[in-house]
């Protein structure tokens, strides 16, 4: 009952008109959630579901899951004819693949480790919900991304969710200020619990309990070194057999080709040294992997570059921060200063598995300064 009342100012119906909103639809719970609280609070809402990959294409083990397959497309679409408003599909799957998976695989052979979610959302899904949207004449776009945008000092400020378990604030940190002018973030005052009552209340008691995919929608038996394979069949047969070097550069092993480990790495490595080894670098140009102690994986500072400003046009140097340097990263406080084109991160602690091609979002509070991708940890 506590949840009917808290969510009772949200499913009220109102005369006015609040603008009309274009809601990225996947067909699961926050999505929908996010689509009804705009419709409810008298925005027209109109859905769409972006068709980014065919999972029958990948080659993997699984079946479709998550937010690419027939299901979650009907689920969307039945959530629109349910309240009313309209819904289309949109095929992006030509541009994602052209842009996301290139990008994917070139990052693996340059030795680095992508964050394909991050360039998803900045250049392939908000660039087609800006087009479409301009093309439906909608003021807005909203999804269901944890997460908050308020406008300050002329600028739109990218900031965490009230649930930090889910916020999604770092994978959106690419979003350019055009983008960021016209989004709306329903459920970053809300905690995932209270988005799941809200859909039990609506009605929608299956979905509200219905689990959530972490895998990358291109990927989804999550075997990443499985998917480069399959993308360039001569691969491993190109790179087997290079060199696991000691930090001093002593050699004590072959490894199966450097595009398949990733700097952190423990877990398969098929090596045995009499201790637990991790990956410390990478080096594309020899086709060699380095492995080292625990401790070898700390490291005081970074350079992160393809910076995009959000809260401010542009960063003063000596800024007292705290940068996050992977999703799950709980952040460490840091000093950020300017480099040329890229900044310099200079950490109070040092930090654990710094991986060249990761995002890393440098925060002042709960509110997002700027993001960038890790170019070297040192």
């Amino acid at each position: 009952m506590v949840f009917r009342i808290t969510f009772a100012f949200y499913f009220s119906k109102k005369m006015s008109r609040n603008g009309k909103v274009l809601v990225a639809m996947s067909g699961g719970i926050d999505s929908t959630v996010c689509a009804l609280m705009l419709h409810n609070q008298g925005y027209e809402v109109v859905g769409i579901t972006m068709k980014t990959w065919d999972y029958a294409h990948s080659g993997g083990s699984k079946k479709e899951t998550g937010c690419c397959n027939l299901d979650s497309f009907n689920d969307a679409r039945q959530a629109a004819v349910d309240h009313g408003f309209p819904h289309y599909v949109l095929d992006i799957r030509e541009e994602f693949g052209d842009y996301v998976i290139k990008n994917f695989v070139e990052e693996y052979i340059a030795g680095r480790t992508p964050n394909p979610c991050v360039l998803c959302n900045t250049h392939i899904k908000w660039a087609a919900l800006l087009k479409r949207a301009n093309a439906l004449d909608c003021d807005f776009i909203a999804t269901g991304h944890y997460a908050k945008v308020r406008e300050e000092n002329s600028r739109f400020v990218l900031s965490k969710a009230k649930d930090l378990t889910k916020d999604q604030s770092y994978v959106l940190w690419g979003l350019e200020q055009e983008c960021l002018g016209r989004s709306i973030y329903p459920l970053g005052n809300y905690l995932k619990t209270e988005v799941r009552q809200v859909a039990y209340d609506m009605g929608y008691k299956e979905l509200s309990k219905k689990a959530e995919s972490y895998e990358i929608c291109f990927v989804p038996d999550n075997d990443y070194r499985g998917f480069l394979k399959r993308s360039i069949p001569t691969l491993e047969n190109e790179l087997a057999g290079g060199d696991y070097v000691l930090t001093d550069g002593k050699k004590v092993g072959k490894h199966k080709g450097y595009p398949f480990y990733t700097i952190g790495q423990r877990k398969g490595l098929e090596i045995a040294l009499g201790k637990p080894m991790f990956v410390t670098q990478i080096i594309p140009e020899t086709n060699t992997v380095v492995l080292g102690d625990a401790h070898e994986l700390q490291q005081n500072s970074m350079l992160i570059g393809g910076i995009n400003y959000v809260k401010y046009a542009s960063i003063q140097n000596g800024i007292n921060t705290v940068t996050k340097i992977r999703y799950k990263d709980a952040g460490m406080e840091s000093i950020v200063f300017n480099e040329d084109e890229n900044l310099r991160v200079e950490f109070s602690h040092a930090v654990n598995s710094i991986a060249p091609g990761q995002s890393a979002v440098i925060y002042e509070g709960d509110d997002v300064v700027a993001g960038g991708i890790i170019q070297k940890g040192f």
